[in-house]
């Protein structure tokens, strides 16, 4: 499998994740998140719109992923679309503990409207 990491600001980070997420894949998806979270993330989009298959070592990937991003409260956005990873998240019923989108655009407009949430609670 192969990650690339982008910025979008210097607090939302965009992983793309392509190929087979198996279980090295997924060693190195926690290595990656390990090193993305020293930065100061606010938001953590993992793209698997080029993953063409999950193992369950995957899968548990995800779930830990979600879990120490929210420790952080960092929220975890997954963009994939209809196909076998949306299957797999569906058929194991993990689906419902992510934020699921089918674009990065989707991702964006989430993370805009959380930030405005958290503004207006400051303030108000």
């Amino acid at each position: 499998m192969e990650i690339k990491v982008s910025k979008n600001n210097e607090d939302t980070y965009y992983l793309t994740l392509s190929g087979d997420m198996d279980l090295n894949s997924s060693i190195q998806l926690k290595d990656t998140v390990m090193k993305v979270i020293r930065n100061n993330v606010e938001y953590c989009f993992i793209s698997l719109k080029n993953v063409t298959s999950i193992s369950s070592a995957g899968l548990g990937a995800l779930v830990w992923c979600f879990s120490t991003l929210k420790k952080l409260n960092c929220p975890l956005v997954i963009i994939a679309q209809e196909g076998i990873v949306m299957q797999a998240l569906e058929a194991t019923r993990i689906k419902g503990y992510f934020t699921v989108v089918s674009s990065l655009k989707e991702a964006l407009s989430f993370a805009a409207a959380k930030r405005q949430d958290r503004e207006q609670t400051v303030a108000g």
